[in-house]
């Protein structure tokens, strides 16, 4: 497996001390497909560049649990501060070399998230009913399982299933392995309505990750995305983190013009 050296080292330590609010993502399955850089590349806005690990790009879907969501003024709100996510994610860097997340789209079982995150962070939510189920396998593993359908074409759905061991064999991810690249990752990027590049930042302590015995996958999303030949195609990779606690930066304007 090749090692993973960023282009651009000077600039990827992080400093924002903004924030919008906090956060926890629990539960996480990374599941990701090696893909030709020019077929995600065409599926890009021409301000960002898709990067590469080890000749290819990399497409992701999470699946997940938020938790605890507030700003920074308030308190988590029972029913409206807890929801399940998924995201269809690649990885790039912008003209400034500054590495981050695009989100080919997001699926969000809260209307009032999908609607907030919309306006307010110019993501492509779409609003969905999502489950998760965490169960007892086989002793000794634990097996969780995801399943979904975007409400509002039923065709656009997904199942996934992950086997864990027991007990949790969880570690922090390497610098410079395929596993740092695909999953610590701190900036975002979205465009807004008038076609203008922003960015966000998050913050948190590295993902502790745990092996995956084995996984399981029937999913439509990357398909809408306009990638139609995965559904055939075994993942190349796949992950596990029980989550972490998240602080959330303002997005900003990327090459904000001057005054």
């Amino acid at each position: 497996m090749g090692q993973y050296s960023s282009p651009y080292p000077a600039v990827q330590t992080l400093h924002d001390r903004r924030t919008a609010g906090f956060q926890r993502w629990a539960g996480l399955t990374f599941v990701h497909w090696r893909l030709p850089a020019a077929q995600v590349q065409a599926r890009l806005p021409k301000s960002l560049r898709v990067l590469e690990f080890d000749g290819s790009a990399w497409l992701g879907l999470v699946p997940f649990a938020m938790e605890k969501i507030r700003p920074w003024w308030s308190p988590p709100i029972p029913g409206v501060s807890w929801f399940l996510e998924t995201n269809l994610r690649t990885y790039v860097v912008d003209e400034q070399g500054r590495e981050g997340v695009w989100f080919f789209s997001l699926e969000a079982d809260s209307w009032l998230a999908v609607t907030v995150a919309r306006y307010l962070w110019h993501l492509p939510y779409w609003y969905s009913e999502l489950h998760r189920d965490v169960s007892m396998g086989r002793d000794p593993s634990k097996t969780i399982r995801y399943n979904g359908f975007r409400r509002s074409d039923r065709e656009v759905a997904y199942e996934i299933s992950v086997e864990l061991p027991q007990p949790d064999q969880a570690e922090v991810a390497t610098p410079g392995t395929l596993e740092f690249f695909l999953v610590e990752r701190y900036r975002l990027f979205a465009l807004d309505r008038r076609e203008r590049l922003r960015m966000g930042i998050v913050h948190h302590e590295p993902y502790r990750l745990s092996p995956v015995v084995a996984g399981t996958i029937s999913e439509s999303l990357t398909r809408s995305a306009g990638f139609s030949d995965l559904q055939a195609q075994s993942p190349a990779h796949w992950a596990f983190s029980w989550g972490v606690d998240v602080r959330v930066s303002p997005l900003t304007m990327v090459n904000r013009p001057r005054r």
